[in-house]
């Protein structure tokens, strides 16, 4: 697919027309306050494997409403002192998958956790094991509009709960550098990334990749692609319904949590890219308020972006942030 978002010049001056609502940071308040009416409970049982690089830690710790979440706990053999830690957050439709699939940050001396995404794990290379216990009403299939008539109902606001959550688990344990902490994620895994860097005014460093779920009223109308289509399939069918689910967006966005980051950034975009718009992603890229953002363009990518090259980036740029 040729370039069919903005040009690039105008993609670094670009806005978002999104509104915020007034009662945002309000409403993120009061459900992590509620949230935290929960022992976090994080549980890291030992796992055996013939690995003989990494000590692997299943994890369990309680998210939104106090429901378990699964994840990973990967550090280099034989750690002893705390270590800098990255909390990676996984891509639509994934799980946390096996433990062997997330070598890469331990293998450069890094602790690595991994959150499961609750009621996700069927799209990915292997599964993942927290279920959603909560209901909604009539929604498209996929995770998009679930509980979309109202955002205390929304399906992320108990995803991005669960992220900041993972972050206060990751920060519990003994072998990890709670002073040290970043948050990385690939589309979806890069919109988590945002949401938890405006909500946790403390993180040394956050990376998202080509980050989905910013920019909402752009992404829907510009796209034809999942997941974003699935909002629009879901109108389509409820005629007259867009003020309530943008509304219900505009507590979601992106672009909403940029705006309240403080974390060195690191972010990707790319310029094929019809799964997440660039223009998206800009909009989310322009809005941070942090100090010290970089962006990565990858000119002739659709939504796989930099994959390795960007890892490659990663490697070399978050540890400044990291070790320090």
């Amino acid at each position: 697919m040729p370039h069919f978002d903005l040009p690039l010049d105008r993609l670094r001056a670009y806005r978002s027309a999104a509104t915020e609502p007034d009662d945002f940071d309000a409403f993120w308040e009061k459900t992590l306050a509620e949230a935290r009416e929960h022992d976090l409970d994080a549980r890291f049982e030992p796992v055996d494997l013939p690995l003989t690089g990494v000590d692997v830690f299943d994890v369990t710790f309680a998210g939104f409403g106090g429901h378990p979440v699964k994840g990973w706990l990967v550090l280099p053999a034989g750690t002893t002192a705390p270590l800098p830690t990255v909390v990676e957050y996984i891509g639509y439709g994934g799980g946390r998958g096996l433990p062997h699939m997330h070598l890469l940050w331990a293998a450069a001396g890094f602790g690595h956790f991994v959150m499961d995404t609750r009621g996700q794990g069927s799209g990915g290379r292997a599964g993942g094991e927290t279920p959603d216990p909560v209901g909604s009403g009539p929604s498209h299939p996929g995770y998009m509009t679930r509980g979309i008539e109202d955002p205390h109902d929304y399906y992320y606001r108990r995803v991005f709960t669960d992220g900041v959550r993972a972050i206060e688990a990751a920060r519990s344990h003994p072998l990890v550098d709670a002073a040290r902490v970043g948050a990385i994620g690939v589309s979806q895994g890069g919109g988590i990334t945002l949401a938890v860097g405006g909500l946790v005014p403390d993180l040394a460093v956050i990376a998202p990749d080509v980050p989905f779920l910013c920019d909402f009223p752009r992404a829907t109308t510009l796209t034809e692609r999942h997941p974003y289509r699935e909002i629009a399939l879901y109108l389509k069918a409820r005629r007259g319904g867009e003020e309530q689910v943008f509304r219900t967006l505009s507590y979601f966005d992106g672009v909403h949590f940029a705006a309240r980051g403080r974390a060195p950034a690191l972010f990707s975009a790319a310029l094929e890219d019809q799964t997440c718009p660039p223009s998206t992603v800009f909009a989310a890229f322009n809005a941070y308020a942090g100090k010290g953002r970089s962006m990565e363009v990858y000119a002739f990518n659709d939504h796989e972006g930099g994959g390795p090259y960007q890892q490659g980036v990663q490697l070399r740029w978050l540890p400044q942030y990291l070790t320090e």
